[in-house]
């Protein structure tokens, strides 16, 4: 974002707040809807999550410290958001892992942005075989094109740890998109 500095001095000035707070979700709400989404799968829980991120953004405004940029800074407030909603809906109907995946895969073929073709059913299949941390962050580098240093702030770790996980996915996801076979 150009001037992003000019733009986070109007964020917390009590004078233009509203106005660029507004202009704020403009900016991100489908992005950060789209990175929700492919963490919490169903479009309810996305937008959930999105309300909460925003209502977490607005509050926590003048505790933001600009060590990152703001669209990094907001990415991690919607992973936490989303990794909260999953916990708690983990802890409230505790199942296992494995269902979870059963029932990611189930959504896909239920999903209006799913448009069928068979690589894409691969892909998406090939995506529910990685663990959770390699799956968020090739979906992050893959789908929202962030750089590995986004990822690694959000994420809270190491640039290093990102990219040895981003690689072994595509060799994964390389390895799988050849033998995965597409049941209805």
């Amino acid at each position: 974002m150009k001037d992003e500095k000019d733009f986070i001095q109007q964020l917390l000035s009590p004078k233009h707040k509203e106005k660029a707070f507004v202009r704020l979700v403009d900016l991100y709400q489908e992005r950060l809807y789209w990175h929700i989404r492919k963490l919490v799968v169903s479009h309810e829980n996305a937008n959930d999550v999105l309300q909460n991120t925003f209502v977490r953004v607005y509050k926590s405004l003048f505790s933001f410290k600009q060590q990152s940029s703001l669209h990094t800074w907001m990415y991690r407030i919607a992973y936490n958001e989303s990794l909260r909603l999953l916990e708690k809906n983990k802890n409230r109907n505790a199942i296992s892992l494995e269902d979870v995946q059963e029932k990611h895969l189930e959504s896909l073929f239920d999903s209006d942005y799913l448009d069928g073709s068979e690589i894409q059913i691969k892909l998406k299949k090939a995506l529910s075989m990685l663990s959770e941390k390699q799956r968020i962050v090739f979906q992050m580098k893959y789908y929202d094109d962030l750089k590995f240093r986004e990822i690694s702030d959000i994420l809270d770790i190491k640039e290093n740890s990102v990219k040895t996980c981003y690689y072994g996915a595509v060799k994964h996801i390389e390895k799988k998109m050849l033998e995965v076979e597409i049941i209805r």
